[in-house]
């Protein structure tokens, strides 16, 4: 099938992306062999090295949070695939240190398999990594098991946790701690109009007609059992975040951090409306909304959607939020 997007070669399209990101911030990160996406300027070795990895195509997820304050590295697989075991022990093998290193893991089969495999193998060769499940995606059910939630974009403003408390010079069970805090209470949904085109063959990944919208679709095309008619951005708004709530059990007078991530084809226009109304609901609720992103942080090629997190957040999370970072998508001066 014929595409209408701005490639060269399909086989090529991993490489000559992280090329090009690399080559727009120099300053930032700097690209090594394997498709390792490190920080231009390391961190000192006595701090806790935080990693992940990830598929591209979800760009600028995950490389593009890659920098001081938040990732020390990502290890990047083909489009919407896992990077392998060899690829992943290779990025921890440049992090060996005796501070160690914090592995964030999306909860992805093929993510999931190598990550189990690379830690293996790296525990033989003595470095110190401990990992991280991030299966935030509520789609399944509230009370699915962990094993069958997805990881979704809350992984980002995890990042953004793991990564302060590290450049505080936390331990690695310190640092653990904290992002194992955040991630209790995160939730995600996603809610896609269209489906998106696999960028290597043309191929459509998810199929809804012209009058349908599914809630609960994945970030490769993955259903979530909630198809409907589409419906305005108020009511959308309202089931879904009504559902994270219930989620997260959110109470009165706790505050929380919104975030409105684009999946590719959805206008700011839209998913400031979204906003909008989440502000009002919270409020009704007696919840603060303390901060909130609208932007694409993590996309699936052209999906005309977006994907909702909500996080429970307390002072020091907050802080840990506005914490100074530099990052090519995520940079703040601090507080």
């Amino acid at each position: 099938m014929k595409m209408k997007k701005f490639i060269n070669a399909p086989e090529n399209l991993t490489p000559e992306l992280l090329e090009g990101l690399a080559a727009a911030y120099p300053n930032k990160i700097k690209l090594e062999e394997g498709k390792i996406v490190v920080r231009a300027t390391p961190k000192a070795e006595d701090k806790v090295a935080i990693i992940t990895l990830g598929g591209a195509g979800h760009e600028p997820a995950l490389s593009g949070f890659v920098g001081y304050g938040m990732l020390d590295a990502s290890v990047v697989g083909d489009i919407f695939a896992a990077p392998n075991a060899v690829s992943l022990l290779a990025g921890l093998r440049k992090f060996k240190r005796d501070a160690g290193i914090l592995l964030v893991v999306l909860n992805h089969a093929g993510d999931v398999m190598s990550a189990n495999m690379a830690m293996k193998m790296a525990e033989r060769e003595g470095i110190k990594v401990k990992s991280i499940l991030v299966a935030e995606d509520i789609s399944a059910g509230i009370n699915a098991p962990i094993n069958d939630r997805r990881g979704l974009a809350g992984c980002i403003p995890l990042f953004k946790v793991a990564g302060a408390a590290a450049e505080e010079g936390k331990s690695l069970d310190e640092v653990y701690a904290v992002a194992e805090k955040f991630n209790k209470r995160i939730a995600t949904l996603a809610v896609a109009m269209t489906g998106c085109t696999h960028p290597q063959n043309g191929n459509p990944i998810a199929e809804l007609a012209e009058d349908e919208m599914e809630i609960g679709m994945g970030q490769h095309g993955e259903g979530g059992g909630g198809r409907s008619k589409i419906m305005t951005a108020d009511e959308t708004a309202t089931e879904m975040f009504n559902k994270l709530a219930n989620a997260v059990e959110l109470k009165a007078g706790e505050k929380v951090f919104l975030v409105i991530n684009g999946t590719g084809a959805c206008t700011p226009m839209e998913m400031s409306i979204v906003f909008r109304k989440c502000a009002q609901l919270a409020e009704e609720k007696g919840v603060k909304v303390v901060q909130g992103i609208i932007d694409e942080l993590l996309t699936v090629q052209e999906m005309a959607g977006f994907q909702m997190i909500l996080c429970v957040v307390d002072d020091e999370q907050i802080k840990a939020l506005n914490a100074k970072s530099d990052t090519p998508y995520w940079t703040s001066i601090g507080m």
